[in-house]
């Protein structure tokens, strides 16, 4: 029998029983589709992760001085042993773009035009390139030693009217002092600017850590005010290190110089690092790998579930195949007994099978794409589609019907002729 028969007749067995078949493809399509929706709304998620990185950002090193057994993200165990001369002698490396301590100043309210809002850890300290010119949508970035701001879009829109370039913010301190800055900058959008923040949106102003965050004299040995003493004796929780390129040669260079030079004797940090504490400096892709790992072991869960739902989908295929063979016991007595071999019987039945494997694929594949699509829509993430996992949803629905089918179509060409024709 040719291939061609074979299908005709399949198809033609299949659309005589249009609502059984469509019962019987139910498992491979729900399985297909929670695999592809979950697939690609995970690689859609690291997509969204990974694309918060900008190619600016991906020369910097973050770095803090922790016990090397403590785990968690970023700054987790931190310790306050960064001076700002160490950022300056990190700074002058050959193998050293530029380095700058991070802070975050503990702020209670913002007042604009007469109208205050809340605040709260959304004021940071940093050098002026943690503002990448890239990611400046109005303004400049503010100046070291200034009392100048960049804002994000989230906090220029937080007051009845948006907060322009040029305008001036009040600044209630948690410590009870007021700090007024200059806005010199806007970003292009709310998210966070690096891992230390976070990516999520939320109001911030970003300002220099000289003067603002040595006027807070934040740390331990915070300085009495008196020049270089005070320079030297305020600590940073955090520094950020940035690498000439984003070559991997370049920020590995950076990474090992300014390592080898914060724990020599030479660094103010040394005074407080030894057997308990050491140095992390890592960049921002590194520090999201421990995220990526943990969503691609959520991710094989979920897939692993909903691989169950092939399991049943085949079975349900074997099931119904043999329903229809032990209908069909007459005709595949006829069929034999006009000359039809045990393989013509066999490739019918398993043509069947596979059929029902491939649509219910197809189907499947259509789903678990619009699902994905409709997911990443409203999640707001950049949808994202693995391409192998399309052609590996059709290949297992292929091979869904190959393996349901074997033993039904098994039994249907081994059906002995005579009896078949005697069967009622």
């Amino acid at each position: 029998m040719k291939l061609r028969q074979s299908f005709r007749l399949s198809w033609r067995s299949i659309r005589g029983h249009r609502l059984r078949s469509a019962l019987t493809t139910l498992g491979v399509i729900i399985g297909v589709a929670a695999v592809i929706a979950f697939v690609a709304l995970g690689a859609s998620l690291q997509a969204g992760i990974i694309g918060d990185i900008s190619p600016d950002d991906q020369r910097n090193l973050y770095g803090w001085a922790a016990d090397p057994d403590t785990e968690g993200g970023p700054l987790a165990g931190a310790q306050f042993v960064f001076t700002q001369d160490d950022m300056d002698d990190v700074a002058e490396l050959t193998e050293v773009e530029a380095a700058y301590g991070y802070a975050t100043i503990d702020a209670q309210s913002v007042t604009y035009g007469g109208e205050t809002s809340l605040q709260g850890e959304g004021l940071i300290a940093a050098g002026p390139s943690y503002i990448r010119e890239s990611s400046i949508d109005e303004g400049s970035q503010f100046e070291m030693g200034e009392r100048e701001a960049v804002i994000n879009p989230a906090a220029a829109g937080q007051f009845e009217e948006n907060v322009s370039v040029g305008e001036d913010l009040e600044i209630q301190l948690a410590t009870g002092g007021t700090e007024t800055v200059t806005v010199v900058g806007i970003t292009d959008a709310s998210e966070g600017l690096s891992p230390f923040e976070g990516f999520e949106s939320a109001p911030r102003i970003y300002v220099p850590t000289d003067p603002f965050y040595a006027d807070q004299a934040v740390g331990p040995a915070a300085g009495d005010g008196d020049g270089d003493d005070e320079a030297t004796s305020v600590r940073f929780l955090a520094i950020v290190v940035e690498s000439p390129t984003a070559d991997e040669d370049d920020v590995d260079a950076a990474r090992a110089a300014a390592i080898a030079y914060l724990e020599s004797d030479e660094a103010d940090a040394s005074e407080f690092l030894g057997e308990d504490l050491a140095i992390t400096l890592q960049t921002s892709t590194e520090l999201l790998q421990q995220l990526e790992d943990i969503l691609d072991l959520l991710q094989n869960f979920i897939v692993g579930i909903a691989a169950i739902s092939l399991v049943v989908g085949s079975i349900g295929i074997a099931n119904i195949m043999l329903v229809s063979v032990t209908e069909r016991t007459r005709e595949i007595g006829i069929m034999k007994a006009v000359g039809a071999q045990n393989r013509d019987v066999l490739g019918l039945f398993l043509t069947e099978a596979i059929i029902l494997g491939v649509i219910g694929a197809i189907l499947g594949t259509i789903l678990g794409l619009v699902a994905a699509a409709l997911g990443a829509w409203y999640i707001d993430l950049p949808l994202v589609y693995p391409l192998e996992y399309v052609a590996l949803a059709i290949a297992v629905g292929i091979l869904v019907g190959v393996v349901s089918g074997l033993y039904p179509a098994w039994q249907a060409a081994k059906t002995d002729p005579i009896d078949a024709l005697r069967y009622e």
